[in-house]
């Protein structure tokens, strides 16, 4: 379970650097991993160019929801199915000397329930940490 202090989503942990999230989409070092509903694009950074170990970016694209009340629920219960299962990545970014920058991109035209995206995202967040491992334990 995670410690006191983790259970919180502040502002550091929310990427708004243009630099970085041009980087985490022109290609280079970024990998994506696509877990229905959600696609994650996601790359490690310095420690230097960002404030958080893991800093996150939510995108509902305007073409699935005309309605920017659907867009605003979906990354609501995006971020809030991130902050209650972060605690699997800040683990294995706690011990390397690189951070990392995720973008979580809404696939569907439709709503789905909280439960179900929390359980994609325990599941992407389980495969992006061990890939950290891997590339953490060959570096």
């Amino acid at each position: 379970m995670p410690t006191t202090g983790t259970a919180t989503l502040c502002k550091a942990e929310r990427q708004h650097r243009r630099g970085v999230i041009g980087q985490l989409f022109e290609g280079g070092g970024s990998k994506s991993i696509s877990v229905f509903p959600l696609r994650v694009v996601y790359m490690p950074v310095g420690r230097d160019e960002v404030e958080a170990p893991v800093s996150i970016l939510v995108s509902v694209p305007k073409r699935h929801f005309k309605r920017a009340v659907k867009r605003n629920r979906v990354k609501r219960q995006l971020r809030e199915a991130y902050r209650l299962h972060k605690h699997i990545l800040l683990d294995t970014m706690a011990n390397g000397e690189n951070a990392l920058v995720l973008a979580f991109i809404w696939l569907d035209k439709e709503l789905h329930t909280t439960e179900e995206l929390m359980d994609k995202m325990k599941k992407i967040l389980s495969r992006i940490a061990e890939k950290m491992q891997q590339q953490q334990q060959q570096s």
